[in-house]
């Protein structure tokens, strides 16, 4: 079979539902390239004219092409090809695609920009917003990483962190191109045009209920909400260059859309292109999009020039294909990896205007480099539970919680075929106490395994951890995956110890590394609430309906009052316990 050079996977973006357009290209016929700028429209050009002859052309514009279309715009030097396409005669055969090669690269990114760098730009942005330069500037930053491994595997495991998006993978030779953006640049079919800045954003919550009160506080959020508007008066400015009179329009504004790890606020600009435009035009009215510049573009790109050191490269450009008949889909070039031989590079960035505040944004900085991190350390969904003579302690309440984890991290899930990997286990176990580990792979495969276990001695011995959980809201604290070295580097190293006491950056306690905790105060036992950051141990939830458990904040400053500990999870059940110093 042979290898793609190019893989696409658009949303639809006029139907939410449809199924998403999915092809795949072979080496390209022609390639065509653009080292300068003035070769970046004659390159679009013969993309124009190639498409409109029949062929399909897959390719993408980088961030420092855009002077090729307004001079006033300042970039730095680009680091690579200003525009390349490939140009194909028919897209591959969805069963004639070779699978990719090698196993996903496991990939740690290290940030370029430290809080100190971030909070000193964020006040050189304050003073020009209030010196009136500009009303909002997007500030980017890039991470990077050694990269050894198969650029495509990669690719697909960023797909599976992002979902719902406009990707695309490019093979460029010299570098590959891993875009899972989920932001639409625009669509045109030759008459109608659509594009959708994203701009405001938000974490997703710990709970149903948490999630809808952030995704509410993003709807009504007046900075979030002048972000987002700045950029859609941007773009219909931008698109009544190539537009009929009268025909821009916002049939959407301020519609939220659930990502993976943050809520997004999107809005629809659409018009009606004027008789003759061509793909050369709309770049030049549009490119680069508003949302990854700010407003006025020509004062932000300036500023955007002065705060970074370095080119964005594709990132914050446009990856897209222009179909037989001239139809162009384009992304923004957000979510969007680069490789070059043993080196990835990815940009993280937002828009800042004059109410952002520095923990806020550096925050959502964190909260968007959440989808690298799902992709760049291949895991597993794990399932701990207890198996007593030939029966799984509280089995429903295990794949239950799976599941839910297969549903956040878009693995395959057959509840079928998990309960009969568990029970057939337990059938070859007929006597005996053991520990069960029920495994998920990112492909949907499942493994049990179980090892003999002994009682265990009452009671234990807990420690207060002596460093807050740097990630205790993280996505790999509220679904249990094989990828544990945060609750690892908290792990008691004494073996008379049994496990860990953790709390959370504001002084309330957590979880163990292992299970939860009970606390008895003020003649109730509780136990933390979700909110706080932890698993939502089966234990925990059995406990909690029994009536013998109940949430409520418990803080640091609270433990010398505390008349009781145990330590509660699924395997190990109650266990008594006592904290030591």
């Amino acid at each position: 079979m042979p290898q793609p050079h190019a893989l696409i996977d658009f949303l639809d973006p006029h139907q939410a539902g449809a199924a998403p357009l999915q092809l795949a290209f072979g080496a390209p016929q022609q390639v065509l390239v653009a080292q300068t700028l003035e070769q970046v429209p004659q390159v679009l050009a013969q993309v124009d004219a190639l498409s409109r002859a029949g062929h399909w052309c897959v390719g993408y514009v980088r961030y420092e092409a855009a002077p090729a279309f307004d001079a006033a715009l300042q970039v730095h030097v680009a680091d690579g090809p200003l525009a390349w396409f490939g140009v194909h005669q028919a897209p591959l055969p969805a069963d004639a695609v070779a699978a990719p090669e090698g196993a996903e690269p496991c990939l740690r990114w290290q940030p370029q920009v430290e809080r100190a760098t971030f909070d000193r730009n964020m006040a050189d942005i304050h003073r020009a917003i209030a010196a009136g330069e500009f009303y909002q500037v997007n500030y980017t930053a890039p991470l990077h990483a050694d990269f050894a491994g198969d650029a495509r595997a990669c690719f697909q495991a960023l797909r599976r962190a992002q979902p719902r998006a406009y990707s695309a993978f490019i093979d460029a030779g010299a570098e590959q191109v891993l875009s899972v953006s989920p932001e639409l640049f625009f669509d045109w079919d030759g008459q109608r045009i659509l594009s959708r800045p994203m701009k405001g954003t938000a974490a997703r919550g710990a709970t149903p209920v948490e999630d809808a009160a952030n995704a509410e506080r993003l709807r009504h959020t007046p900075k979030e909400q002048a972000e987002n508007v700045m950029i859609v008066d941007l773009i219909r400015n931008d698109l009544s260059r190539i537009a009929l009179p009268f025909s821009v329009k916002v049939p959407r504004l301020f519609h939220l859309e659930p990502l993976p790890t943050v809520w997004q606020m999107t809005s629809d600009v659409e018009a009606q292109t004027r008789p003759g435009t061509t793909l050369v035009d709309v770049f030049r009215a549009l490119f680069p999009c508003g949302s990854i510049t700010g407003a006025p573009k020509v004062q932000a790109m300036r500023q955007i020039c002065a705060l970074e050191p370095a080119p964005r490269g594709v990132y914050c450009g446009a990856v897209g294909l222009v179909r037989p008949g001239g139809h162009a889909t384009f992304n923004v070039a957000i979510r969007t990896v680069t490789v070059r031989g043993n080196q990835a590079v990815c940009g993280i960035g937002s828009g800042m205007t004059f109410d952002a505040q520095p923990q806020g944004e550096w925050q959502e900085w964190q909260n968007k480099r959440m989808f690298l991190e799902r992709a760049s350390q291949p895991f597993e969904l794990l399932e701990t539970l207890a198996l007593r003579d030939g029966v799984l302690q509280h089995l429903p309440l295990h794949l239950e919680r799976m599941a839910d984890a297969a549903a956040h991290f878009g693995t395959p899930w057959d509840a079928q075929r998990a309960h009969k990997a568990q029970q057939a286990l337990a059938s070859t176990h007929p006597q005996g106490s053991y520990r069960v580990r029920l495994l998920l792979s990112a492909q949907g495969h499942f493994a049990a395994q179980a090892f003999a276990m002994a009682d265990t001695p009452q009671p234990v011995r807990l420690q207060l951890a002596t460093a807050p959980l740097d990630d205790a809201h993280s996505e790999f604290v509220r679904f249990k995956t094989t990828r544990r070295a945060h609750y690892e580097a908290l792990a008691p190293t004494d073996p008379a110890v049994f496990d860990t006491l953790l709390f959370n950056r504001a002084g309330e306690l957590t979880e163990c590394t292992r299970g939860n905790i009970a606390v008895l105060l003020d003649g109730r036992w509780v136990t933390p609430p979700l909110a706080c950051g932890l698993l939502p141990g089966v234990g925990r939830a059995v406990y909690l309906h029994s009536g013998r458990l109940h949430e409520a904040v418990v803080r640091v400053d609270d433990l010398p009052r505390a008349k009781g500990f145990a330590f509660v999870n699924s395997l190990r059940g109650w266990l008594d316990a006592e904290l030591v110093a």
